[in-house]
């Protein structure tokens, strides 16, 4: 409880707060980087340890050095709880200090086995003021364990990490301060060591808003380089469908960063013809979208089995086998034949294609194993009859397995809806009302859309 005491004439009061002022400006400025470094924790809903355990020692340290202050000793009653809880503040301060260097890894990787004795020896040392008082003994442990263990840190801080331009501002900080709390705890006449923790607190700082900036700096690198590789891998999808007399197909690809896994190739296209080729790599961001591209090789490679499915699917994956990194590829294949009226279909671990025909959705399957998985695999082919006005749909699992807030997942029966309902569309808005269902579905994209929509027309 804080009292007046009116013996206390003005000038006193003035000349206390002149001799104290750097320390009390000293102490808010600490209390201002515990607000700053909490401050930051919560705009990063991330309870980081380091900022956390450099927040509580800027915290103590600044406090210890207003309790230190004349104008409170001015303010607060001489009592013997007063002096028992600034020398316990006085023990406090270190523990949080330690553990701040434990957790920043200045004292090596046996870290723990150095850490955890002397936070015990100060929460002794805390305990054993509160309980019997601010004893000379005390205070010898505190000095020398302070010495002996500030020596450490400045000695393991030097020998290890890289000698780069931040460590090296950070190290200069960091010796400001032990060299000044040495100073203190051997020869207790003047009294520097705030402002060694102040060029400490200051070239943390420093490391930290240049660290920033670089962040921000590569962040814009980055931005730009992902820019650029969606572009490139926009301009590996072909252009939309030509002219065809036989057939109507549109293609809606919706990466969820900005490159992706997912992939479609048109390997034939003219009058009476069409190839449709869809694929997913596992994975997402640029390894899939650089396997993807490995995937459009292969299947281009391979376009002169453009008429046999199950042929081109085993080249695609003899060719992809002991090269895609451990990530694997689901893969789809129709040809479409208007002349023969007939469509041949095969797939590697892929969803079933879709057709609807006179308002009926169809499944149509012939899976085989996932490209890039084993050497040797083989497929085989599914033959069906093509009936003018059927409409076949092509597509990727991020469709299907798109989820709600609940957690419930699109699914093939919201799909099956979803493309019959579009059966009086052209093929681009059919690909449009399928992918914009499954987008008004899902809470977030957790993977890449892509779905091909084809209409036969019928030969000519």
């Amino acid at each position: 409880m804080f009292i007046a005491i009116p013996q206390v004439s003005a000038d006193e009061v003035l000349r206390a707060f002149h001799r104290d002022e750097p320390f009390l400006f000293l102490g808010a400025a600490f209390n201002t980087v515990t607000i700053i470094l909490i401050g930051l924790c919560v705009i990063r809903r991330k309870a980081d340890a380091l900022l956390i355990s450099l927040a509580v020692f800027a915290h103590v340290y600044g406090v210890r050095l207003w309790m230190d202050s004349a104008l409170l000793r001015m303010a607060v009653p001489d009592t013997e709880l007063f002096h028992r809880l600034k020398a316990a503040l006085d023990y406090f301060v270190p523990i949080p200090a330690f553990v701040f260097f434990h957790i920043a890894g200045f004292v090596g990787r046996r870290a723990r086995v150095f850490t955890i004795p002397l936070v015990a020896i100060f929460s002794c040392l805390v305990v054993g003021t509160l309980a019997f008082g601010s004893l000379p003994v005390f205070r010898t442990i505190n000095n020398t364990a302070v010495v002996v263990a500030l020596l450490f840190v400045l000695v393991r801080s030097f020998r290890q990490g890289p000698n780069d331009h931040d460590n090296k501002v950070f190290r200069g900080g960091l010796l400001c301060f032990v060299a000044t709390a040495l100073f203190d705890n051997l020869i207790p006449v003047f009294r520097i060591e705030p402002y060694g923790f102040a060029v400490f607190v200051a070239s943390l700082g420093y490391v930290a808003a240049r660290r920033t900036l670089q962040r921000d700096v590569e962040y814009g690198e980055i931005q730009q380089e992902l820019a650029l590789a969606r572009r490139m891998q926009l301009s590996i999808l072909p252009a939309a469908f030509p002219d065809s007399t036989a057939f109507r197909v549109a293609a809606k690809y919706v990466p969820m960063t900005s490159v992706a896994g997912d992939l479609y190739e048109f390997l034939v296209a003219d009058n009476q013809h069409a190839g449709l080729f869809i694929a997913d790599v596992s994975g997402h961001g640029v390894p899939a979208a650089l396997i993807a591209s490995m995937v459009k090789m292969a299947a281009t490679s391979q376009r002169s089995h453009a008429a046999h499915p199950a042929q081109l699917l085993a080249g695609m994956n003899a060719a992809l086998c002991g090269n895609t990194q451990g990530q694997y590829v689901t893969a789809a294949y129709v040809y479409l034949d208007a002349k023969a009226r007939e469509l041949r279909y095969s797939a590697a671990g892929h969803p079933a294609m879709l057709l609807l025909r006179g308002g009926v959705v169809t499944e149509v399957a012939e899976n085989g194993m996932l490209l890039a998985a084993i050497e040797g695999a083989t497929y085989t082919d599914k033959t069906l009859p093509l009936e003018p006005g059927d409409r076949l749909l092509l597509y990727t699992d991020g469709l299907v397995e798109a989820r709600n807030a609940e957690g419930k997942l699109f699914g093939e029966e919201s799909l099956i809806a979803a493309l019959r309902g579009s059966a009086r569309r052209t093929p681009h808005e059919a690909a449009d009302e399928v992918v914009t269902a499954a987008q008004r579905w899902a809470k977030s994209l957790d993977d890449d859309l892509t779905v091909l929509v084809c209409d036969f027309v019928g030969a000519v």
